[in-house]
This record gives structure tokens, C-alpha cells and sequence, in this order.
């Protein structure tokens, strides 16, 4: 199974530790797909021309993630400011807005997208500003979309056409409007769609029928990436002929060990 993902790469800024690691959805989620067995991941995103970018860099290569195609501006990397609350979970407080991953967008060239097409899954998160690039995207490709917490039915309508695998974060969610959300996602034709609710099971619906999953008490150290494991892990298991069930049972002892490292997948350096 090979996998591309396109988009945001940032460094998580910790401000408690005074150190940074890497990160970014489109980061995070290739990284767990080559930790989970894809035989190919390759990354798309655009790196700044700081000593972060260089870091990032230097952590996709030690993971095998290739980064052959990524564009390189004159600028600072993103870097979003991470503190922890006083009951230990770490929340974004800010950061720079001026960022290479603020003021750029990638634009896919016909040789880039020949070049696409020989994966089998490209992933893009709504952190990518890619959604100009989709339809052509799509005619080369199956996508699978991080909407974190966009759950506005303006926004989804918009995008949907394009998708395949649809990804959802909907912990602020009551029980009765997360029902009502899962229903408004009837008229969309999604192959799959994940929906992850903070401390609570994750539900997938596939074929019209809702698969939970099913979480083990473990010691959690940084929930940072746990969502994006998960979905690298269930991609992968997924297009590689694995259950539903099965999948969601990978993708989760995925997120479980990104929950026991500091980061979306470790390499940590000094702000």
C-alpha cells in the first residue's frame, strides 16, 4: 500500500518544556502510515527556510517518509504555541501568523499529479488550503480528508464531492448534536467516515453501518497526534484488505503509542 499525504507540516512549540517537535496533520498522519507497515509514503508540503523546516526534514527522513517534491519559501515554518492546562492536557494558545504555511498554497503541476497517481491514497487535512486543488486531485486519486473540528455543512458540501475517506473531531460535540451531525452526513457519499470524540470511543460508518471502537485503559503521557495515528493506522490497514473492525483495532494501538511519546511522534529540539 502506497500512500501520499499533502499539506501542513509545523513544529508543536511546547512552551512548559521549551522545546519543539515535529508535527502538522499531513506530517503526522505519513509518518503513522509508514510506522504501520505502508510499503511507500511520500510527503507534499511546503517548508520554511528556518532551522524548524531543517528539523522536520531531518525527522521525515528518519522515518522513511520521502519529501522529494516539497516546495521551499523564504519565510518561518509554522509553529503553534502548545501549553498544558492544569489538568495536564495540552491546548494551542497561539503562535505566528505569518508563516510560510500561512501565506503560501501549493499548486499541483500535471507532472506532480503524474506522479500522484501511482499511490493508492492521498491524504490532505483542512490545515492544507487545498481545497482549490481537489477536483483535479481527485481525478487521479481516492482523498482522505481531516476535517478536525470544520463541521460546518457549508464547508463539507463544498469539499465532499472530492472525498473518500472522511475524518471528523467532534469532542465538543453533546450526544444529541453529535446524532444530529452523523445524520447530516447521510447525503454525502463517503466511503468511510471517522469520527474521533476526545476521551470517547471513536465511531466509523461504512456501508450505513457504525463501528466503534473500543479504547483499553493505558498511561497517557501527550495526547498531541493520537488522532492522526489513528487515521495513518486505519488507512493503512484499511486499503490493505484488513476488516473494518480489524482496521479500527490497528489504527487505535496506533494512537495508543503516539499517547505514550512527548509530540505527534517524537524527535524533540530545543525552542
Amino acid at each position: 500500500m502506497k500512500m501520499i499525504a499533502i499539506g501542513d507540516n509545523v513544529a508543536d512549540c511546547y512552551l512548559d518544556q521549551q522545546k519543539y517537535y515535529p508535527g502538522g496533520n499531513c506530517v503526522n498522519v505519513a509518518v503513522s502510515a509508514k510506522k504501520n507497515g505502508a510499503e511507500h509514503v511520500s510527503y507534499i508540503g511546503i517548508f520554511g527556510s528556518d532551522e524548524i523546516a531543517k528539523h522536520i526534514e531531518y525527522a521525515l527522513d528518519q522515518e522513511g517518509v520521502d519529501h522529494l517534491h516539497c516546495r521551499y519559501a523564504l519565510g518561518m515554518s509554522g509553529q503553534p504555541q502548545v501549553s498544558l492546562t492544569e489538568e495536564g492536557e495540552r491546548i494551542f494558545v497561539g503562535g505566528p501568523k505569518n508563516t510560510v504555511q500561512h501565506i503560501f498554497k501549493i499548486q499541483l503541476t500535471m507532472e506532480e499529479l503524474k506522479f500522484i497517481a501511482d499511490f493508492d491514497l492521498c491524504h490532505v487535512s483542512v490545515y492544507s488550503s487545498m481545497e482549490s486543488e481537489l477536483e483535479k486531485l481527485s481525478d487521479v486519486i481516492e482523498i482522505s480528508y481531516d476535517f478536525s473540528n470544520q463541521l460546518d455543512l457549508n464547508y463539507i458540501r463544498k469539499v465532499a464531492p472530492y472525498i473518500s475517506y472522511a475524518f471528523f473531531s467532534a469532542s465538543e460535540l453533546s450526544t444529541l448534536e453529535l446524532e444530529e451531525f452523523v445524520d447530516s452526513l447521510k447525503e454525502f457519499s463517503f466511503k468511510v467516515v471517522g469520527v474521533t470524540r476526545g476521551g470517547h470511543p471513536a465511531m466509523f460508518i461504512y456501508n450505513g453501518k457504525i463501528y466503534y471502537q473500543i479504547l483499553r485503559p493505558i498511561s497517557v503521557n501527550d495526547t498531541m497526534g493520537a488522532g492522526d495515528s489513528l487515521i495513518g493506522g486505519f488507512l493503512v490497514s484499511f486499503l490493505s484488505n484488513h476488516s473494518i473492525e480489524e482496521a479500527i483495532s490497528i489504527g487505535t494501538l496506533s494512537a495508543e503509542k503516539t499517547c505514550q511519546i512527548d509530540g505527534g511522534f517524537g524527535y524533540p529540539h530545543s525552542l
